[in-house]
This record gives structure tokens, sequence and C-alpha cells, in this order.
């Protein structure tokens, strides 16, 4: 069947099946709201800009870097990958540190050989770090990690901005997804084609 004739055939099923109106308004929301991973990258950016301008922490990642670590996070990068992506592979351990304070958590960072419960009754007891750290038959470095999943783990201080992050990171996410369905459905082919078309209908 010629590609001409078989779009005419979906525009004319799209017809059918509900107005032009309808048709073009969703059409041209979905082509024009797609935000691309800079300009999520810009918005994060100035979120994070916010928290290190509170103090709420200190990092040597800048603003841009830490949306970097964020959306890289999120399509499911390694801290090394990402330090990667950030230009330099030794940033690892600060992209693990930083990315811990945003709670950006994986799994593996809970991964402890003690209770967390077990740590807080230390910590209670007036123990030292190195006291402590011998009592869990762990390394000092080690012990400072734990504690600092633990404190940001329950630390709410960033929840407010870090919501805001979500959203934007969703947002990103639906729009991209709807913009596949719309890809792969076999039909954007013959929209594409009679789009400017149907731009005129009131």
């Amino acid at each position: 069947m010629p590609a001409e004739h078989r779009k005419k055939e979906l525009l004319a099923l799209f017809q059918d099946l509900t107005s032009k109106t309808e048709i073009v308004e969703p059409m041209k929301k979905i082509h024009g709201s797609l935000r691309d991973r800079d300009a999520v990258g810009r918005e994060i950016a100035l979120i994070m800009r916010e928290i290190l301008d509170q103090g709420f922490f200190q990092t040597k990642l800048s603003p841009r870097q830490l949306a970097t670590l964020v959306i890289a996070f999120n399509e499911g990068k390694n801290d090394t990958e990402i330090a990667r992506e950030l230009g330099n592979e030794k940033l690892a351990k600060t992209v693990a540190r930083a990315r811990v304070r945003i709670k950006l958590f994986r799994e593996s960072d809970f991964d402890m050989p003690f209770e967390r419960t077990e740590l807080t009754d230390l910590v209670d007891s007036g123990k030292t770090m190195n006291e402590i750290s011998q009592s869990l038959g762990i390394s000092s470095s080690s012990l400072r990690e734990y504690r600092h999943v633990i404190a940001m783990d329950e630390d709410a201080t960033l929840d407010p901005y870090l919501e805001r992050i979500k959203d934007v990171i969703e947002d990103r996410d639906l729009t991209e997804q709807m913009t596949r369905g719309v890809t792969n459905d076999g039909l954007s082919e013959a929209i594409d084609a009679t789009e400017a078309e149907m731009i005129d209908v009131t």
C-alpha cells in the first residue's frame, strides 16, 4: 500500500475517532513540552545553587555538576560513571558523598555489617569513634561513611528542595514517555505528515 494512501487512511481514522482540534492540541503540547537533558539540568542546578547558598552542605562540585549527578543517577549510572561524566574519575568519592547528602541512596549504602540501633547505642554510650569502630570491627573511615548515610537518611532539612528536584525529574520522565509512546505507536509518521494541515482547523 502506498505511503500517501496509508497516511490518508490514518487521518480519516483520526477524524472519525475525535475532532481535529482534539488531535492537534495534544500533539502540539507533546512536541513543544519535551525538555531535553540540558534544560532539566539548568532547572536542577538553580535548586542546587539555593541549597549551597543556604550553606546546608559543602562540596567541591558546582551546582551544575550536582545537577549532572542527579540526572546521571536517575539514568542508572554508578558513582564512577558519574565522576567520569563530570570529567574526572577521581571524583567518585566526592560524588558518593554529595549523592548521599541529597538522599540519592543506593541499596549498598545501607549494607552495613551491624544494626543501626547497635551504632546508636555505642554513640550514646559515650565511646570515642575509634572505640566504636573497634567494637564494630570496621575501619574508622567506614564508620564515618556509615554514620554519614544514617545521618542524611534521618535529616529532613533538604526535603523541600529535593521534592522540587523530584518534580523536575518526574516531569522530564513523563514527557519522554509520552513522546516515546507517540513515536512507537506507528501513527506518528501520519500525524507529522498531516499536522500542518490540521493546525488551521477551528
